[in-house]
């Protein structure tokens, strides 16, 4: 047992109003454990033992789970609280940045949603908790912003319904966002999680279309929405007309487009 801040008394009152005046502070501000339970007995009598230690703020306690987290994935960063007023902001410093971040932010996302959870353990109004590392959530907002202005563009120009890869929510908001007041499209959200994404649909759009997916692309082709690699920019697909058809030989199938610009590595920081 750590016997650190452990303070003894008749009762367990008194011992915890010695551990509150050694320790300068309010009853609201302490974590007390008690330790032992003082009674009386026929001759003399048992103690009261308490432990009182000062209560670590919501933010300090995420920042000691994220360090010990880095420490176990073997991470050289360390995080720092940049501010603790109405949300709780924490920013990790690390040599290698991008490990820290993982594509498309998928680490900081997580290391985020678990510092939340015990930034909030025991707290009756959730607290909002948001984890930066070398301002990348800054600039990978400022790089979905384009992203939704340049798609809008061309969903317009093409009369289709694009589908962008799948998002986080914190993404897809930015996405909304920065089309909310956009008059030539609208904006929804499809599929499920983790593979929800958003589809921007221009108001000329045809009737059940089913949209084109601005997809990531490979060095040698294409991959569809769903990361499947299609054997270059005209598709693998064929369809061949009925024997004796007119021209004979084979047509050609409708042809899928895919845009080539993605949204960026996050170990390449000038790209997000």
């Amino acid at each position: 047992m750590d016997e650190q801040n452990v303070f003894t008394a008749k009762s367990v009152d008194e011992a915890i109003e010695e551990g509150l005046k050694t320790l300068k502070i309010a009853r609201d501000e302490a974590d007390i454990v008690i330790l032992e339970e003082g009674r009386k007995k026929l001759f003399g009598g048992v103690r009261a033992k308490v432990q009182v230690k000062k209560r670590q703020s919501d933010a300090k306690r995420a920042v000691d789970f994220i360090d010990g987290l880095l420490e176990i994935l073997k991470i050289s960063a360390v995080s720092e609280i940049a501010d603790d007023s109405s949300s709780i902001k924490i920013d990790i410093k690390a040599t290698n940045s991008a490990r820290v971040i993982g594509k498309h932010g998928d680490v900081l996302e997580a290391i985020q949603c678990l510092a939340g959870a015990v930034a909030n353990t025991g707290r009756d109004e959730y607290k909002k908790v948001i984890v930066d590392c070398e301002n990348y959530r800054e600039q990978r907002e400022e790089t979905l912003k384009k992203l939704a202005v340049k798609i809008a563009g061309k969903a317009v120009e093409k009369g289709r319904k694009l589908n962008l890869e799948p998002m986080s929510p914190y993404e897809r908001r930015i996405i909304h966002s920065a089309l909310a007041d956009n008059t030539e499209v609208k904006t929804v959200s499809e599929g499920k999680e983790p593979n929800r994404y958003i589809a921007v649909i221009p108001n000329n759009a045809k009737p059940f279309d089913k949209g084109l997916h601005y997809g990531e692309r490979r060095g040698d082709g294409r991959r569809d929405g769903r990361g499947r690699e299609r054997r270059g920019d005209r598709g693998d697909r064929r369809e061949r007309r009925p024997s004796g058809g007119n021209g004979g030989g084979a047509r050609r199938g409708k042809k899928e487009i895919y845009f080539g610009t993605f949204l960026g590595n996050s170990g390449n920081k000038g790209e997000e």
